[in-house]
């Protein structure tokens, strides 16, 4: 698994724990950066997973809107905590990180909705991923 890969499950994490809990971003990635500290071993996949939360803080108002706008009849609120983490994770990706493609990071977030969410959220994630990426 690349370093990349350990990133975005380290993001999905951070997101996904901050929804869930109704905490700010910023602080489940503060308690993540003291976690990091003590493992010195997975630096490679840290530094990238806080760039992605550090992104997705950045720009939360434009990569929701983009969310909401694509996702066809589906309000953000009503989606499942994780496929929310996934698409905010895939639209930082595709809007604002150059240095990787957009066919990889559709593939890469259809991978974690298919390891973490329900049996649908694969497909709903690709849609919004795709319409996104087509209107980028």
């Amino acid at each position: 698994m690349s370093a990349r890969t350990k990133a975005r499950k380290r993001a999905l994490d951070i997101l996904f724990s901050a929804d869930v809990r109704g905490d700010a971003i910023a602080v489940a990635l503060a308690a993540e950066a003291k976690r990091a500290v003590s493992e010195p071993a997975r630096q490679a996949s840290w530094l990238y997973a806080r760039e992605i939360v550090d992104g997705v803080i950045d720009h939360q108002d434009e990569i929701d809107e983009q969310i909401t706008t694509h996702s066809r009849d589906w309000k953000l609120e009503r989606m499942p905590a994780v496929d929310r983490a996934v698409l905010r994770i895939a639209t930082w990706e595709i809007l604002h990180n150059d240095e990787v493609p957009t066919a990889v990071a559709i593939d890469e977030a259809v991978e974690l909705a298919k390891e973490f969410s329900t049996d649908d959220s694969p497909a709903f994630v690709h849609g919004v991923l795709a319409r996104i990426a087509a209107s980028a």
